[in-house]
């Protein structure tokens, strides 16, 4: 049976060795390599070979008023809504010392509103509701777009 073991490994180096073959032939010399790519360097230089790119003007007055936007293209995607009570730093050592009633420390005072994010993003202010023994939010102030925008950046 080892027999048989080392005649599939040798016809396996002998596959591999003709292909290495093969390849070897079909790629250019390095020498080769090099001639073609200062020609084609030579030949980038000539100002007969490119021209300058030509754009067109365009100016964000022409889309922020148009009419003609589908959102109906992006209503479906979902979104994670999230609500935030608050937050807090806290070593790794602290942290694995945390066990069934530990106690941690936000950074958020009680009865101040809590943040609702959207994706991650700070969407509204809210507070916590219950309706039908389940938690809700109640949006104390929503966060206009532009805000949000600045945000971002």
């Amino acid at each position: 049976m080892s027999e048989d073991i080392k005649e599939g490994e040798q016809d396996v180096a002998d596959d591999w060795a003709a292909a290495m073959a093969e390849q070897a032939e079909s790629e250019p010399a390095v020498e080769e390599e090099a001639v073609l790519n200062s020609e084609a360097g030579r030949a980038l230089e000539t100002k007969e070979e490119y021209q300058a790119a030509e754009f067109q003007d365009l100016h964000a007055e022409e889309f922020q008023g148009s009419d003609d936007v589908n959102l109906d293209v992006i209503l479906e995607i979902p979104v994670t809504l999230s609500m935030e009570i608050g937050r807090t730093d806290i070593s790794i050592r602290n942290l694995l010392q945390l066990n069934q009633g530990s106690v941690v420390e936000l950074d958020r005072l009680a009865g101040e509103p809590m943040d609702v994010m959207v994706n991650g993003t700070l969407v509204a202010h809210g507070e916590v509701v219950v309706v039908n023994e389940k938690f809700g939010i109640r949006l104390t102030d929503v966060i206009s777009p532009q805000e949000r925008v600045k945000k971002l950046r």
